[in-house]
């Protein structure tokens, strides 16, 4: 687009590929998120200094922050995303599902008043019936849920999620609502321009989770491509919530599918770009970054783009999370420096990442290290050319999930579309990568029956085979 960029780094970034690919690179500070990236002085100090007019905030940090988003404003810098007031509506899920009954839109049977007593959430529990899924009313991302089977465990879980959400969000206020088994993850991706109009790109089913965190993205859902919900209702459920808060940019508005009532309830919206938007780029051929600069910009968005047909959907497309954790380990993150580094490269395989050779995997951040989209003409297509990608995909010096998320997308229910949020908990609880010594021990026996002809021919064409050190030998 012609712009130049100006990338923020604390200190455990100083080597990141952020910092290194763009124009310039401004220090933070510590490594600790509160001493760099989440210093909102800072950012905008940066952005000053560097004569900056526009602040993307990316989808971390402080990205629904309306706090960054006012303080952009009154700094005369572009905020790329919404309102610091649209955000506060649909920030706080309590006030965001206030908004969805406003509207008519469905909502999952619960509680959702402010600053709720613990008595009163006892009661709604009873009133709602068991079971039930107690959730923090600020943030997201798994943290400060439980789900509760029984009045006997309602006290211990409400103590432990208000704890949880309490240090994650700085925010202990909880809410309750009806348990949905078996449900089913989907969300509509949403672009807003400044002048009124509302585009709702298609949606995207996020059922893969482990613990709350999506690990397998992809568009169309299966959930709707199988006819299970309404695609319209669910379109203009989400036009409406965005409508009403008055909110502009790209947004996500998030729906729970119950799949024996054929159903669906609004969740929450995401006031930003969410980590899976690739594969809603690889369905509508659009560059959702591109346009939330040109919405922010005050460009209008085409005429057409309100008005798109399930006809002009393009093919299917799959995103896997390669995250630096260690499933043998309990799934713990791994940390440390990255030795190798090789990812695929073939048609319709995108990779996103900030690491390569040498880049260092820090316990300060996340521990998503890249992400692999695959776009093919069936949902068929997409998984084989995703598994392709997946085996072609190596890194060193770290452990990784590549192995799990291979094994998740050669099941066969996955490959049915018969998924749901608990389908990772169902199906690989107590799962083991396979044994790396067997595989070893297979290839040196098979090098020692093929040695003595091998080490003779390249004996004869390079004495460097012949030094005896046995860094050659498996």
């Amino acid at each position: 687009m012609g712009i130049s960029t100006v990338a923020v780094f604390s200190e455990a970034d100083e080597n990141a590929l952020h910092a290194k690919m763009a124009d310039e690179a401004v220090p933070l500070g510590g490594s600790q998120p509160s001493e760099s990236y989440l210093s909102l002085p800072k950012v905008l100090d940066s952005a000053r200094e560097t004569g900056a007019d526009a602040i993307h905030p990316g989808y971390g940090f402080l990205s629904e922050r309306a706090e960054l988003s006012d303080a952009c404003r009154d700094a005369g810098i572009a905020f790329i995303g919404p309102t610091g007031a649209a955000m506060r509506r649909l920030g706080d899920k309590i006030s965001a599902k206030q908004l969805a009954v406003e509207g008519g839109v469905p909502i999952v049977p619960g509680f959702f008043e402010p600053g709720a007593s613990e008595d009163a959430l006892f009661e709604a529990a009873e009133r709602v019936g068991y079971p039930v899924m107690l959730k923090a009313a600020a943030g997201g991302g798994g943290r400060g849920m439980r789900e509760v089977e029984s009045p006997d465990q309602l006290r211990d879980a409400l103590r432990l999620a208000s704890k949880e959400a309490q240090n994650a969000f700085g925010d202990g206020a909880m809410m309750v609502e009806k348990l949905i088994r078996r449900p089913r993850h989907v969300e509509v991706q949403v672009l807003a321009d400044l002048h009124g109009q509302v585009a709702c790109l298609f949606e995207r089913e996020c059922s893969i989770q482990r613990r709350h965190q999506k690990l397998i993205e992809e568009a169309p859902a299966p959930a709707l491509t199988s006819g299970l919900v309404d695609w319209e209702a669910m379109r203009d459920s989400a036009h409406k919530i965005v409508s009403l808060a008055g909110y502009t940019n790209a947004g996500t508005v998030e729906f729970i599918v119950d799949p024996a009532a054929g159903s669906f309830y609004f969740l929450e919206v995401n006031a930003r770009l969410q980590v899976e938007h690739p594969v809603t780029e690889a369905i509508t051929a659009l560059d959702l970054v591109r346009w939330q600069i040109r919405i922010a910009e005050g460009d209008r968005l085409p005429e057409g783009l309100a008005g798109l047909g399930r006809e002009q959907i393009s093919g299917h497309a799959i995103e896997a999370r390669v995250i630096a954790e260690d499933p043998a380990a309990g799934f713990l993150p791994s940390i440390g420096k990255i030795l190798g580094w090789a990812e695929p490269r073939s048609p319709g395989v995108r990779v996103d990442t900030g690491f390569g050779k040498g880049s260092e995997v820090s316990r300060f951040y996340d521990s998503l290290v890249a992400k692999v989209i695959a776009h093919g003409a069936s949902r068929s297509e997409a998984i084989q050319q995703l598994r392709a990608a997946l085996e072609d995909f190596h890194v060193l010096g770290v452990k990784s999930n590549v192995d799990f998320l291979l094994s998740v997308l050669r099941h066969p229910e996955f490959e049915a579309g018969q998924i749901d949020t608990g389908f990772l908990a169902r199906n690989f609880e107590g799962w083991r990568p396979s044994e790396p010594d067997a595989v070893v021990g297979a290839l040196s026996e098979r090098a020692a029956t093929a040695r003595p002809a091998v080490a003779a021919t390249l004996r004869s064409s390079n004495p460097a085979w012949s030094a005896g050190d046995g860094f050659r030998n498996v």
